[in-house]
């Protein structure tokens, strides 16, 4: 049941007492960076040592534009020669934010991947075919070292060319498949093309999503749609890349692995902690990083601690699904609105399709939020009095979510431009600076 019993069910005084020492020896090594080497709190700190992991509150947030500034080597706590990977963002908005990686830190995250994979039910008999890009982005290759950590027959498949994939799930017999959740729509649609079912014509037990939120609807419509469990993940490049959490088997919140990271949640306005339950920004602190530790670092993903222990029996806190990003958040009108809030809303409708777009424009002077829906091939036919009813419908249902009146435009299934990698929901047009990515 466990990937590592000792570590997984460790008592919460022995976890804090391994968090403290390993946090003792991460502000040592970051002392070694520029960037940590020129706040006084971490030289500090680094000395003095900390009596308890609540005095972490007194250490500064570390945020990425930081990360941008002190581009390229101002975060690197080790010497170059040590370093073997790093992995970056795509840098579209500027500089872009490196993470580096020495051999130890490589063999910790796919430990982790390990761990995470083997606590949602990956064996070492399935065949796991990775459906994402290669290269930069962590999520190919932190699958792919974790995967073989845990033993499975491993397809490095890659993202895209859906025919391909579908082929190699059948001459391989994939159990279980990594992709982001908003591919897998379209993945449906070849295989009904070439006249198969996922539930019927593949071996496919588990599929593991994560790199984009998503809400609970469109989890449980993929489980629906391709006949298996679907288990949440997260990461992200800051502290490794996925891995970071996992669901397991109980499918009742992420594992967030409190012996690899100090977890805060906070209110993303006063910096404080929040109170228990109650959403806020998460912030995380690695503590088993040698070339490239970061100290409270500002994710921007919205969550929250779930309460209590998970019946699994692991101690590790758990934290709910991510419902979108603090800077994910536009406002139209007056009223706070996120993408999540409205794809909850649309994956609930057996007529809605798995892509939707959020354009945000000014119309005769006033600000309006479009929302483009697909309607299933099976119900677009042409009935303009079902599709009348399904746009009043829409239109009431979101409404009485985020408390705006927007404007549904019914579309046909395949008509809304698909983008490389993760969705992009959200257009803003109302001061003509173009793209505004709803999720990242």
């Amino acid at each position: 049941m466990y990937w590592e019993k000792e570590l997984e069910i460790l008592e919460r005084k022995s976890l804090e007492k391994l968090q403290l020492e390993r946090l003792q020896k991460t502000l040592r090594q970051a002392e070694n960076s520029p960037h940590y080497g020129r706040i006084p709190e971490i030289s500090r700190f680094a000395e003095s040592g900390m009596t308890s992991i609540e005095q972490i509150r007194e250490l500064p947030f570390t945020t990425k534009e930081e990360m941008r500034n002190d581009f390229p080597w101002g975060f690197l706590a080790a010497d170059k020669r040590d370093v073997v990977r790093l992995h970056s963002s795509s840098g579209t908005t500027g500089n872009p934010t490196v993470v580096y990686h020495n051999q130890h830190d490589l063999d910790s995250w796919a430990n982790l991947m390990a761990r995470s994979l083997f606590a949602a039910g990956v064996r070492d008999s399935d065949v796991f075919q990775n459906i994402c890009g290669y290269g930069l982005f962590t999520g190919g290759l932190g699958f792919q070292y974790g995967v073989e950590k845990l033993g499975c027959l491993s397809i490095p498949a890659g993202a895209g060319n859906s025919l391909r994939q579908i082929k190699l799930m059948r001459d391989f017999g994939t159990s279980v498949a990594h992709a982001i959740p908003s591919y897998l729509g379209r993945l449906l649609d070849v295989f009904k093309e070439e006249g198969l079912d996922p539930r019927q014509d593949t071996q496919l037990h588990t599929l593991v999503i994560g790199a984009e939120p998503h809400s609970e609807e469109h989890r449980r419509r993929i489980e629906e749609m391709f006949g298996v469990k679907a288990y949440n993940s997260f990461g992200l490049s800051e502290m490794n890349g996925p891995g970071v959490a996992f669901e397991c088997t109980e499918q009742n919140g992420l594992h967030i692995w409190e012996d690899a990271f100090v977890v805060e949640i906070i209110d993303p306005k006063t910096l404080q902690p929040v109170a228990e339950g109650e959403i806020g920004e998460l912030v995380m602190t690695t503590l088993d990083r040698q070339a490239m530790p970061v100290i409270r670092y500002r994710t921007r993903d919205l969550t929250r601690f779930l309460p209590g222990q998970c019946k699994c029996g692991r101690t590790h806190r758990r934290i709910d699904r991510i419902s979108g990003r603090s800077d994910d958040m536009f406002i139209i009108k007056g009223c706070n609105v996120f993408p999540m809030q409205i794809e909850g809303v649309l994956m609930k409708l057996p007529e809605v399709g798995d892509d939707y777009r959020i354009t945000l424009d000014t119309i005769d002077d006033q600000d309006e939020m479009v929302v483009e829906v697909e309607v299933k091939k099976e119900w677009f036919k042409g009935d303009l009095a079902f599709l009348d009813r399904l746009q009043r419908h829409l239109t009431r249902l979101i409404r009485d979510e985020v408390l705006v009146r927007p404007l549904i435009k019914l579309v046909e299934p395949g008509s809304i431009p698909k983008s490389e990698g993760k969705a992009v929901r959200v257009f803003d047009q109302r001061n003509k600076q173009g793209l505004r990515e709803g999720q990242k």
